[in-house]
């Protein structure tokens, strides 16, 4: 099973972006993304390509839909 992680832009750097998942950053190629991205958009990250932009509502409830499946885990 694939899995693609909601992120936050933050910096981008001609077709490389840093992106924030809970405080922890992370380059990502930009190459495989459709669309044009920008600072504070919300990108589908997978294997290190960001490659479809999302709204930060869906982001924000994929996110913790992800923290409550990884509480249950370790719980």
């Amino acid at each position: 099973m694939c899995l693609a992680i909601p992120s936050e832009i933050v910096e981008i750097r001609d077709q490389t972006a840093t992106i924030d998942l809970a405080g922890v950053r992370r380059e990502v190629s930009l190459l495989l993304l459709p669309e044009e991205a920008s600072v504070g958009d919300y990108v589908l990250v997978h294997a290190g390509f960001a490659i479809q932009k999302i709204d930060k509502e869906a982001a924000e409830e994929t996110l913790l839909l992800l923290e409550e499946i990884a509480a249950k885990e370790n719980a």
